[in-house]
């Protein structure tokens, strides 16, 4: 099925009327309750998924005050009573007796046709995040988007059009960009005193077992499936989808690189120097590797990869492991940063040949400066009411970007070929790091009994990348998964009307 290019008009009338809901939003360009929220004034909040890392959104806006979560939204009715106990709870020990239990619904499209609602807090699986954000725009909502903001680059280059568009004030995730202390170690960058970045590093360590294999079945009647499964094709109901396993199908999530591996890859591409005071984009070209080794499972994505991209002076390395092993550099999931005059681990600086770390606070000589708010989701509510993009210490935009890497990468590696991995001293060719990189792969794998003679692992192709488009460049295969087929009522437009 194509895409449709809707209007914000035909949005109204379409998607809402698929729902069995009226179009009731205003159309001018100021927010659909049609007030402007003071420093005193509540600011109402619908949590959509509430499972994992919905419960940190509860439990967040839950104890601010001068927040109201208004509703609850999850197609799966069997979520709402822990969410309702843990915000009862906190509001109990903050003393706000006289607060209103939140409206539990199924479908975001009935919390969005609600005027008195402000902002739209994501925490769906990844393949709702970017529909989401800009049906809640185009409702002029503001949005706090869990990471990936998008499940492919078309989707986050809209969300980010959409955000523009309905001029809403829109937070990615990505809570690494909140942190002073990330943001002195730029800044240490920036300020060249450790040389150049010759590779920024990012490392998701993280043991992910077998989710082992599940029969199609109906869904719970507690389920609303078709909600659930929104952009992505008709399939059966599974339960290595519902909860929590759909990270690693391609239909609905992007691997561990896309999961966990976002904050790593956010903060590798934050570490990279564009011109002064300000981080690269998109590399020069991408190519990525690995498999799903140590088990057979109905999983799809990668449990081992390494992703290497070219951002001129300074190499992005990305590795993803989910057996079991030990750190890099004493590191399992963080970064590292390679400068010219030694290494940055975890924010600490080791000149060369000395096992002594430098504050980083005596190399800074440029502003390392965070906006408003003690955390992420503080620095969101703070956005909201001064209505400044610039407060925002993770916009939208930053949100894409970073999300867009590990989509280049397992573009990359979808288009790969199975190779054995006695040709793996090729796959790299005279790259140094990225050969050593390999090279520790291939042992960590052994140390989990995992045989590599007559074992493949999945060798991707190098892509070339314009940043200007978005674009693969001379390769169509590869620029088809940059979006996906999209099922009506649930499309993401190929651009805004």
């Amino acid at each position: 099925m194509s895409k449709s290019d809707w209007s914000r008009r035909q949005f109204l009338g379409r998607s809402l009327a698929a729902a069995g809901v009226g179009a009731s939003f205003a159309i001018g360009g100021t927010k659909s309750s049609g007030r402007v929220i003071g420093a005193n004034d509540t600011v109402r909040v619908a949590v959509a998924g509430l499972n994992n890392r919905g419960g940190s959104h509860v439990g967040a806006f839950g104890r601010m005050s001068g927040v109201e979560i208004a509703y609850l939204v999850d197609p799966d009715t069997r979520t709402y009573a822990k969410r309702l106990k843990q915000l009862a709870n906190l509001q109990e020990r903050a003393g706000k007796t006289s607060g209103q239990a939140p409206k539990t619904v199924q479908d975001i499209r009935r919390v969005l046709e609600d005027r008195t609602v402000d902002a739209i807090s994501i925490a769906t699986p990844n393949h709702w995040h970017a529909l989401m954000t800009i049906w809640a725009c185009q409702a002029e909502k503001d949005v706090y988007v869990e990471k990936p903001c998008s499940h492919n680059v078309h989707e986050g280059r809209i969300a980010v059009a959409a955000a523009r568009r309905y001029h809403r004030i829109v937070q990615h995730g990505t809570q690494g960009r909140s942190s002073p202390q990330w943001a002195m170690t730029v800044a240490a960058i920036q300020s060249g005193k450790l040389g150049k970045l010759l590779v920024s590093r990012g490392l998701c360590y993280k043991p992910r077992g077998s989710i082992g294999f599940q029969p199609n079945t109906d869904p719970p009647q507690e389920v609303d499936f078709d909600i659930w499964l929104g952009p992505a094709p008709k399939q059966p109901f599974n339960t290595n989808l519902v909860h929590y396993n759909w990270h690693w199908f391609w239909d609905f999530g992007n691997g561990d690189i896309g999961n966990q591996g976002v904050h790593q890859m956010d903060i590798a591409r934050w570490l990279i120097p564009a011109s002064k005071g300000t981080s690269a984009t998109y590399p020069r070209t991408v190519i990525s590797l690995g498999g799903r080794f140590g088990y057979r499972d109905q999983g799809q994505t990668a449990n081992t990869q390494i992703t290497v991209m070219d951002y001129g002076e300074t190499q992005l390395i990305f590795e993803v492991r989910g057996l079991e092993t030990a750190g890099y550099q004493g590191v399992k999931v963080g970064n590292i940063a390679h400068c010219e005059e030694g290494m940055i681990v975890e924010r600490k600086f080791f000149p060369k040949g000395k096992s002594t770390p430098v504050p980083l606070v005596d190399l800074v000589q440029n502003e390392f400066h965070r906006g408003p708010g003690s955390d992420h989701f503080g620095n969101f509510l703070a956005a909201v009411r001064s209505r400044k993009i610039e407060d925002l210490n993770a916009d939208i935009l930053e949100g894409h970007h970073s999300a867009a890497l590990c989509h280049l990468a397992n573009v990359s590696y979808r288009l790969g070929e199975d190779v054995p991995f006695s040709k793996s001293s090729q796959s790299f060719g005279d790259d140094k790091e990225a050969s050593e990189t390999l090279a520790r792969m291939e042992e960590h794998l052994k140390e989990n009994k995992v045989p590599l003679d007559g074992q493949n692992y999945r060798l991707g192709r190098k892509l070339s990348f314009d940043a200007s488009t978005e674009s693969f460049v001379g390769d169509a295969e590869a620029n088809q998964l940059l979006t996906r087929t999209y099922r009506p009522p649930f499309v993401v437009p190929d651009r805004l009307a």
